[in-house]
């Protein structure tokens, strides 16, 4: 059980990653994002390509984050200058990146076993167990990510690309360009999904031109969980955004254990869809239970 649970637990800080970045576009920008189911597969293709040519696997990684900021790049150039609705923008670029991966990679799948990944260097260095390596390495990107992001949204910039999000009519009476704040928002949440993708490939040893479907509902129910359970009354964002990083931990834990207790793998995408709509319906349960204890107090007092 504790060796599941460190794997879950290491598969989760790659994915952490990955739901930072659709944070960015589903609660800054608030913008339904499905480039994410693309962009996470191109991150893999990209970095899986190069690493089986010979490339370091660090320089990898780095050009799958470019080939996800030019994906979310995509995306907001067709909302943003030819205007069409963010969610069929953003559908459109996913159907184009599936043929741009298979272009990429030369097939539908791309092996990388016995190949050096940015896991086996510490992992060869320090003698440790490959889960172990993942948990640091995956620690580490998601540290950097958040830090990242807690320092760019606190700057001048990235307050511009919050307001945006929150109130575009009021950012833009305050002369912000927020066409050009939706494409810096997609082009950051995009290369951070890539970044995960190319991070989850080497971590499996392979890449797949079908590995980003479902990804955005797992993004989704990371970032809900995480929320609901550890950052439902807060407005600190430095909270929030280790409050997502755990959701996305946890995400994969809970899947870890309910294929130990005996489910179908063919159910996983109904339990995922159940767990997100179960969170985003907690909500409004405490408000209808909150309603009926008054009720009853009220009825209480009155009698």
């Amino acid at each position: 059980m504790g060796a599941i649970i460190l794997s879950a637990v290491s598969l989760g800080t790659l994915w952490a990653v990955m739901t930072l970045g659709v944070y960015i576009t589903y609660r800054i920008l608030n913008i339904a994002d499905l480039t994410v189911e693309g962009s996470i597969a191109t991150g893999a293709a990209v970095a899986a390509h190069l690493i089986s040519v010979g490339v370091s696997p660090w320089a990898a990684t780095a050009a799958a984050i470019g080939s996800g900021m030019l994906a979310g790049l995509a995306t907001g150039l067709l909302h943003t200058k030819l205007k069409i609705p963010p969610l069929l923008a953003g559908i459109l670029t996913m159907i184009a990146l599936y043929s741009v991966n298979l272009r990429i990679m030369g097939k539908s799948n791309i092996p990388l076993l016995k190949t050096a990944t940015v896991f086996t260097g510490i992992q060869t260095a320090f003698n440790l167990d490959k889960n172990i390596a993942i948990l640091i390495i995956g620690v580490i990107c998601a540290l950097a990510v958040s830090v990242f992001m807690y320092w760019f949204f606190g700057t001048e910039l990235g307050c511009a690309v919050r307001d945006t999000g929150s109130n575009p009519q009021m950012a833009r009476a305050q002369g912000i360009n927020t066409d050009t704040m939706i494409n810096i928002g997609l082009v950051i949440s995009n290369g951070l999904v890539a970044f995960s993708g190319a991070l989850i490939a080497q971590n499996q040893s392979y890449a797949d031109v079908q590995m980003g479907t479902g990804s955005i509902v797992i993004g989704l129910a990371s970032l809900i969980i995480g929320e609901v359970l550890f950052a439902m009354k807060t407005n600190s964002f430095k909270r929030v955004i280790f409050a997502v990083c755990l959701g996305a931990v946890l995400y994969r834990v809970i899947i870890a254990l309910v294929l130990k207790a005996g489910m179908n793998p063919n159910d996983l995408k109904l339990f995922t869809a159940i767990t997100v709509a179960f969170c985003l319906a907690l909500p409004v349960g405490r408000g209808y239970l909150m309603t009926i204890a008054k009720s009853l107090k009220g009825g209480g007092s009155n009698a």
